[in-house]
């Protein structure tokens, strides 16, 4: 059925074609001047750096959240201590995940005469989810994801020097004998629990079932592994709840594995100040391009108004024309952005082997929201100028509407920038808390700006002709100098920060690492043994931790309350709370701890007295995360379970433990004297190079029942996904580069008629060539130094900012910035003016007169 417009829509439709139609013919016209193609490209820019971020960091995320589940061996993790029910495996493989069966035991293996207690990993068909293997079956390493045949094993080298094996002898595993057929030398999920402190030997679950070693009374761990697509992760929340408050352990690589966890998250945190960065910049450039895009046009507006055009028809008609270059500028930037990231991926692919999941449309969408937010944002103040203009302006100059004022614009841009910063890092009070900060910095540096102008024209005189006729220039221009000085400031604040900032995360990851980090735990040191195995150690490195005892308890009161009702709801499925956990005791403070509140205590305080009367509570030392996640405070009374008796501790300090250090670290440290009366162990850790680990076959066979634990696949795993993520940094670093490009670019661009101006009159009383491109450099370069030096002060705070409260990163000060970006600034401004402004030495006086007049 036809229906036919109304004769109220017919005008209306009528009319905004038109419109359509006006701003089209003024687009394409435009399309000629510097700054609708500075404005187009820095409106590409921002649409394409953000679309490519965002592939990036969506498709680079997803992979390395994804490697970082083979260190737990699925995206999915649970753990209880009985077979898991069918029921649990339907709910997850409905949901769309991939499931592996997984038991986990120690007994004793047995060769010939020998003995030694090993780390029994009974794995299903189906396993590993992720990753491989890497074997020795007689061949030498290689990679495989196939599994030990039946009635056959595969064990760690260790074992074999414990035991004296070689490939083909038969081990003993409770009632059956198992063939070796392969040294297991890496392996996808890396588990550094107790368990892990013995040598390992790989078996399939039915041929562990076979050995009798999974009968009832059976000390066992059962593991379910999943793996799936983050969407169907997600759709399991409430269902994980309801399996925790079952006493089912769901691991999460953040908090199971610390290390990874950080290390991932500070660059996801990175690699999203890095996309703000991007975008800030391109707003900054919009807004300096739309400045001479609106002085240029005020005539034009002034003349429509001659004949008739309202201030509605006027906003409509540059509404249009605006709305027109984004959608162009946001198509374009978006294929820019796709095509980019699949070539930037590919470059990149030998420097970072993932398996990369396919690009959504999330990104894509957000990149174009931004292109529409950034003209709003920092762009409609400034067009709100073409609206008020008179039509007297065409006779009279000084009729043009003032500018919008400069903290106007500002407030605009920051509260748009505040809206895309809330959708980008889902945090409210950090956005607000940056924003804020922002605006404070802001004004400081416009306080500091207009201090640095002054002097500068004060202490004119004191310089050469060329540097005194520019910094004079410069310095009377003033409110239009302070913009290109703050936007500069901002662009190489933004630059040098992202800079650092990725310097600073590489060396704090590496010095977590270094080359002599401990690759080896010793466990299971009995008493007897500590001061000869100790002796024997030291001959072989020197580079050990301190020893430290251990003594297995269990909290079970918390102030006189069961501990599971005193914590908060969301803690009771804490591990601290479900487990045995390690306490020691120490007179010092380990190395890597930092006391944060209260007092260490020390012998003379009586602690170990009181402990063995058993009256008075023991003063304790509690690990801040442990405080923080189950709500303790000093004061507070802890009840242990230690073998079947109680001791009850008082909370006297609080102490930060450096947790991705490969050192032993404890939730709880008692004095001396408190726990000696209990059964304990020593455990120490220690360096040792690859090429000498030979040297542990005679200290294994002096010491058999002390268990060694090789992570030097756990560390290299370790390094190569900060290898990754270093690299990934590096990448985004180049789109912020670019954006700070395009801010000069447009900045430059707007200025450089009001200079040529200044310029042809110049070259009308007679200065020559030389002398005006002296001038010029000059001039470009004062602004440029200027700009540099507000910028290491934006640089130095805002990195003290971030490295406090949001990377969790050692606050540092960096004073070769205070020299590189001023020198930078003036050569980089200097260079980029005089490529800019060649064209304008060249035409006559009286061209360059005419171009003041477009505004």
């Amino acid at each position: 059925m036809n229906v036919r417009p109304t004769s109220r829509s017919r005008p209306a439709l009528s009319e905004c074609l038109h419109t359509l139609s006006l701003g089209w013919r003024g687009l394409r016209r435009d399309l000629r001047a510097a700054d609708v193609r500075a404005l187009f490209l820095a409106l590409v820019l921002a649409v394409a750096a953000t679309t490519m971020i965002g592939f990036f960091l969506d498709r680079i995320g997803s992979a390395l959240e994804r490697q970082s589940g083979q260190l737990l061996g699925g995206d999915l993790v649970l753990v209880q201590g009985n077979p898991f029910e069918t029921q649990i495996l339907d709910t997850l493989e409905d949901a769309g995940m991939t499931t592996a069966r997984q038991v986990n035991t120690v007994s004793m293996a047995g060769f010939n005469d020998r003995f030694q207690l090993a780390s029994l990993k009974g794995v299903a068909p189906s396993y590993p989810l992720y990753g491989s293997f890497q074997v020795d079956i007689g061949d030498g390493p290689e990679t495989t994801t196939q599994l030990p045949a039946r009635h056959t094993v595969w064990v760690e080298p260790r074992l074999g020097t414990a035991l004296g094996l070689m490939l083909g002898d038969a081990v003993t595993l409770g009632d059956e004998q198992f063939r070796v057929s392969g040294w297991i030398l890496e392996e996808p999920d890396q588990d550094v629990g107790l368990a892990s402190f013995n040598p390992r030997i790989m078996i399939n679950i039915p041929d562990l079932e076979r050995s009798g070693l999974l009968a009832p009374g059976a000390r066992l761990t059962w593991r379910l592994l999943a793996s799936g697509p983050p969407e169907a992760v997600s759709s399991l929340d409430s269902q994980l709840e309801a399996w925790q408050d079952r006493g089912i352990r769901v691991i999460d690589v953040r908090k199971d594995s610390p290390r990874i966890g950080r290390a991932l998250e500070r660059s996801q945190q990175y690699l999203s100040l890095s996309g703000l960065a991007a975008v800030l910049l391109a707003g900054v450039a919009v807004a300096m391009a739309t400045r001479r895009y609106v002085d240029r046009h005020l005539d034009t507006a002034a003349l429509m108004r001659c004949f008739g055009a309202s201030q509605r028809q006027l906003a409509r008609i540059f509404a249009a024309q605006l709305a027109m270059l984004a959608l162009t500028a946001a198509a374009v930037g978006a294929v820019l952005g796709l095509m980019g990231q699949w070539a930037l991926l590919t470059l990149l692919v030998q420097f970072l082997p993932l398996e990369l999941p396919p690009p959504g449309m999330l990104p894509l969408l957000l990149g174009m929201l931004t292109a529409v937010a950034i003209l709003i944002g920092f762009a409609g103040p400034t067009l709100l100028r073409l609206k008020q203009v008179s039509a007297l302006k065409v006779l009279r100059r000084e009729l043009a509407p003032l500018p919008a004022a400069g903290w106007v614009i500002i407030g605009c841009a920051s509260l748009m920038f505040g809206a895309l910063l809330w959708l980008y890092s889902g945090d409210f009070l950090l956005s607000a808390g940056l924003l804020v900060g922002g605006l404070i910095a802001l004004v400081v540096l416009w306080v500091v700006a207009q201090g640095m102008l002054s002097l500068l024209l004060g202490g004119a005189g004191l310089l050469p002709q060329h540097w005194r006729m520019g910094s004079r220039q410069l310095a009377r221009r003033r409110q239009s100098s302070i913009g290109q000085i703050l936007a500069f400031a901002v662009t190489f604040a933004l630059m040098a920060l992202i800079a650092l900032v990725r310097t600073d995360l590489i060396d704090d990851w590496q010095s977590k690492l270094p080359a002599d980090a401990p690759n080896q735990f010793a466990i299971n040191i009995q008493p007897s043994q500590r001061e000869g195995f100790i002796n024997a150690l030291d001959d072989i490195t020197e580079s050990r931790s301190a020893v430290y005892p251990i003594v297995r308890g269990r909290l079970v009161d918390i102030n006189g309350v069961t501990a599971r009702d005193a914590v908060p709801a969301e803690a009771r499925n804490d591990g601290n709370l479900r487990r045995e956990i390690n306490l020691t005791w120490s007179s010092t403070m380990p190395d890597n701890n930092t006391l944060i509140e209260g007092t260490w205590f020390s012998d003379r305080d009586g602690a170990g007295d009181r402990a063995a009367s058993r009256s008075d509570p023991v003063s304790v030392s509690v690990a801040q995360s442990m405080a923080q996640d189950l709500s303790l405070k000093l004061g507070d009374r802890l009840t242990f379970d230690i073998g079947g008796r109680e001791v009850t501790a008082e909370i006297a300090s609080l102490r930060q433990v450096d947790w991705e250090s490969f050192q032993p670290n404890f939730f709880v440290i008692f004095p001396p004297g408190a726990l000696e009366r209990f059964s304990h162990s020593f455990i120490t850790a220690f360096h040792l190079p690859t090429d000498q680990q030979q040297a542990l076959g005679p200290l294994v066979q002096q010491y058999p029942s002390v268990s060694l634990l090789d992570i030097d696949a756990i560390l290299q795993q370790v390094r190569d996904l900060l290898s990754q993520v270093s690299r990934a940094v590096e990448l985004v670093l180049l789109f912020v580069l670019l954006a700070g490009i395009a801010v000069l670019y447009a900045a430059l661009t707007a200025s450089l008629p009001a200079r040529a101006h200044e310029w042809a009159l110049l070259r009308v009383f007679g200065a020559g060539d030389k002398r005006l491109v002296h001038t010029q450099l000059a001039e470009f370069g004062w602004l440029g130094f200027a700009s540099g030096l507000l910028g290491a002060m934006l640089a130095e705070g805002a990195s003290a900012l971030l490295y406090g409260v949001w990377l969790d990163l050692d606050v540092r000060l960096h004073p070769g910035i205070w020299l590189l970006m001023p020198l930078g600034g003036a050569l980089l401004i200097g260079g980029v003016g005089y490529l800019l402004s060649t064209p304008l030495r060249r035409q006559a006086p009286m061209e360059s007169l005419r171009l003041l007049g477009e505004g």
